[in-house]
């Protein structure tokens, strides 16, 4: 263990960031829920931490004002956002009315978005970060936000604790899961946007329209048997046609494997270690040599044409496909178009069908550690405002602009006009703050039910995993293990056909010996014997 304990750059003391459920309790917000607007599809709730995500099948004619009074006090700040697509200019007429409606001077300075991961080191490294900055969760490991938390961002628990956020309603109904996120060691640092309790890697995606038309509906898959015969009657390799392209991400977790970790009589076990991991494998291993994946799926070329031109049938996926855009994208190559999901079932179509939960949300926007307490207090009522409800007066306002000039209502839907395109379309205060997540795709009713429905039908299959939102800072070699490149190299490999299961135990064999032990004993004497599950 020498030579781990110096990679964390002290002899003797773990440094893991991570949140305990005891010490947590006390630093988290209390949540209130907004009564601001009724949903058409209210939410279904699995706990306090799982629940489906309302939906609206219209924009609300009424826009409720949840911010009377003018937040800011004249401060002058700085943003700065990732942002990928064209930056608007400065000063724009947007950037204008938004100041004027927060009530400060906010600069907000988008940066390229490709090249965020290098662009935030190098301001933390030189301690000139903004006065406010969005830091996706994805790249947590790179900008080690577990030493920035304290150190160069600001510890917002004083004002946000408890009752002490009731003093910002929209902030105050954002879920208790979204805060997690944002903490580290017990202490609250970040600020959710667009949180949602419907966290899920991803679905299995088909074709309704085509499959229907055959007879077959999503409640005839119970089982991975069930799924193979489909794959054997739904390819015709003649006709240019394949049941499947890669589900491999989307689809292992109904065998019953985790998201990495499992707890069994009180130990640590790595989804590598478990009989179930090869077995959903060897199912996927199988789909590939059977000849029912496309052979662009095989050879690993990403493309959303082959699933709306029916060249596939099933597709796995993240969840935000299921939208406006790809039902206008869908439907321009075959009017028919309609997108469905199978269920989340067990793979022995005997088991209770479950799946692992993700983080409740991916970005988190962050304040600076220099600020004054006055300050601080000025951009939580900022970010008030940003997160204000679906339909809201104030989300309109920072969604679509300046009615007249940013967007007007045509058919009850705010739509952008020209300026809205050139100023509002890119996100940017989005990014520091935003609205629970909801379901709403104006024009496209059947989009809306569709993925409310299946989120309704599944939402009692999500289960926290272990080290659910712990946030663990952990050393370099550590990370390195985890990410265990070798193995998933081999695995990709394995279900498209080109390695067998037999390489991929290899390949974990080699990975146990020469790092996976010692990864789970840091896991197990740093995070789970101090701080629990998560769970």
């Amino acid at each position: 263990m020498t030579p781990l304990l110096s990679a964390c750059g002290d002899g003797g003391k773990q440094q893991t960031g991570a949140n305990s459920t005891s010490g947590l309790k006390k630093a988290l917000p209390a949540y209130v829920p907004s009564t601001s607007l009724k949903p058409d599809i209210p939410s279904v709730s699995n706990g306090p931490d799982a629940a489906t995500d309302p939906a609206f099948l219209r924009y609300p004619s009424e826009h409720p004002v949840t911010v009377p009074d003018v937040p800011g006090k004249g401060g002058k700040y700085t943003a700065v956002t990732p942002l990928w697509g064209t930056v608007p200019p400065t000063g724009n007429s947007f950037y204008q009315a938004m100041n004027k409606a927060l009530g400060v001077d906010l600069t907000i300075k988008p940066a390229d978005g490709n090249n965020y991961a290098t662009i935030v080191p190098t301001m933390t490294a030189a301690k000139r970060l903004p006065d406010w900055i969005q830091l996706p969760t994805w790249w947590n490991a790179n900008f080690n936000i577990g030493q920035l938390a304290g150190s160069q961002l600001a510890d917002l628990t004083p004002y946000l604790s408890g009752d002490k956020i009731k003093k910002y309603p929209n902030l105050a109904a954002l879920p208790t899961g979204a805060w997690k996120v944002g903490a580290w060691g017990n202490k609250l640092y970040g600020i959710p946007c667009q949180p949602t309790r419907f966290a899920i890697a991803g679905t299995t995606f088909y074709r309704r329209d085509i499959l229907e038309a055959k007879g077959i509906t999503a409640d005839d898959v119970k089982s991975a048997d069930d799924l193979m015969n489909l794959g054997k009657e739904l390819t015709d390799a003649k006709r240019g046609v394949w049941a499947f392209d890669q589900v491999w991400t989307y689809l292992f977790p109904f065998w019953g494997v985790p998201d990495t970790w499992k707890i069994v009589d009180g130990k640590l076990v790595h989804k590598y270690e478990m009989p179930e991991f090869l077995e959903a494998l060897e199912w996927h291993h199988k789909l590939a040599k059977n000849g029912y994946m496309h052979p662009d799926a095989l050879a690993n070329t990403p493309s959303d044409t082959r699933f709306y031109s029916g060249k596939v049938l099933i597709v796995g996926g993240g969840t935000g496909a299921w939208n406006l855009t790809d039902h206008q994208s869908g439907t321009a190559a075959d009017k028919n178009y309609r997108r469905g999901s199978f269920n989340i079932f067990a793979a022995d179509g005997k088991s209770k069908p479950s799946t692992f939960m993700g983080g409740s949300t991916s970005i988190v926007s962050y304040l600076n550690a220099k600020l004054k307490p006055s300050q601080i207090e000025e951009l939580l009522a900022v970010a008030d405002y940003l997160a204000a409800p679906y339909g809201s007066r104030e989300y309109t306002m920072v969604n679509y602009g300046v009615e007249g000039v940013h967007h007007t209502m045509k058919d009850g839907v705010p739509t952008a006009t020209e300026a809205g395109k050139k100023y509002v379309q890119p996100p940017t205060y989005t990014f520091l703050a935003h609205a629970p997540s909801v379901i709403s795709n104006q024009g496209a009713d059947v989009v809306t039910k569709d993925y409310a429905a299946f989120q309704a039908a599944n939402v009692k299959a999500l289960y926290k995993p272990v080290f659910w939102s712990m946030n663990i800072s952990m050393p370099q070699s550590i990370s390195t293990a985890l990410a265990a490149q070798s193995v998933d190299d081999t695995v990709q490999d394995c279900t498209r056909g080109k390695k067998k299961v037999s390489d991929v135990q290899a390949a974990i064999d080699s990975w146990k010996s020469s790092s996976g032990e010692r990864l789970k004993r840091w896991m197990t004497e740093n995070v789970l014997d101090k701080y629990g599950s998560g769970q």
